[in-house]
């Protein structure tokens, strides 16, 4: 959850591969991008969402992840209040699960300099390649479970 851009990802149907679905502008307002995120929600059909949580190297929370549990809880309010809206497009609530996200932002910088994509590119492309990681990381997890 930047305060510039918060990054998107998407799976494909089967639950296996997470891919890049772009950033949201936000301006310092990180609380703006949940009315953005909501219409993902609605025109993808997402019935699962993964919300990253900034855990600080030693497991505890700090003001972000703070941060992101606020953020997280005001977008159950608001899907809550879709969910009982008749004329909401979204009928059934979503599930929401926070995901560590230690060591993303470094994975994803590494992923993209694997990728050949120069440094300067990094920026724009960081926030969605770091919401790949997070999905993915959930992703293998729950197929972990499963099995």
């Amino acid at each position: 959850m930047g305060n510039a851009r918060v990054g998107l990802a998407l799976s494909d149907p089967e639950l296996s591969f997470a891919h890049p679905a772009g950033n949201i502008e936000v301006w310092g307002d990180y609380f703006q991008a949940i009315n953005d995120v909501l219409n993902v929600i609605e025109d993808e059909h997402v019935d699962h969402v993964v919300v990253g949580l900034p855990l600080q190297m030693d497991g505890t929370e700090g003001p972000s992840a703070k941060k992101a549990r606020k953020w997280t809880a005001e977008l159950i309010h608001e899907l809550m209040q879709e969910v009982m809206d008749p004329q909401s497009p979204i009928a059934v609530m979503p599930e929401v699960q926070l995901q560590d996200e230690r060591l993303t932002t470094v994975d994803s910088h590494r992923m993209l300099f694997d990728a050949n994509v120069q440094g300067r590119a990094h920026r724009a492309m960081i926030d969605q390649q770091s919401a790949v990681v997070i999905l993915q990381t959930a992703l293998d997890q729950a197929h972990q479970h499963e099995e």
